[in-house]
């Protein structure tokens, strides 16, 4: 079994090679096929590209929410980022830290005072700290 870091690795590599999708929908079918980084950790941990990611956002993101291991991807990537965890409040009331919301906006959005989202080798770059980051902290 392959831990968080080796997970995170592989995301860093599959991201430099193909790139990220940062449009609609969590997955986007172009001469390759790209990924929203949380689609990404879903992928990368399963092993499989669910259909919904095509096509629902929605049910993609509960997919990936079941996935401890993209999630735990996902943890450490919001570790490692300059801003604090959003959180969404549930249907009964309680206010939890949303992960995906938190990485996926920030690699696909430009930050306050910028006008561009974080190029491909920032976003690796992150992606391998956080690896950095979760293997110094497995030890």
């Amino acid at each position: 079994m392959h831990g968080t870091a080796h997970d995170l690795q592989e995301m860093a590599g599959f991201i430099s090679c193909y790139g990220l999708n940062t449009g609609p929908q969590m997955a986007y079918m172009g001469p390759v096929i790209t990924f929203d980084i949380s689609a990404l950790a879903y992928v990368i941990t399963e092993g499989t590209t669910p259909d919904v990611f095509f096509t629902d956002e929605v049910a993609s993101i509960r997919l990936i929410e079941a996935s401890d291991r993209a999630m735990a991807c996902l943890r450490a990537i919001s570790d490692v980022l300059d801003s604090a965890v959003c959180e969404t409040r549930t249907g009964d009331g309680t206010w939890v830290p949303d992960y995906i919301e938190h990485v996926s906006n920030w690699a696909a959005t430009a930050p306050i005072g910028a006008t561009e989202p974080p190029t491909v080798s920032e976003v690796i770059g992150r992606v391998l700290r956080a690896a950095n980051h979760a293997q110094t902290h497995a030890a």
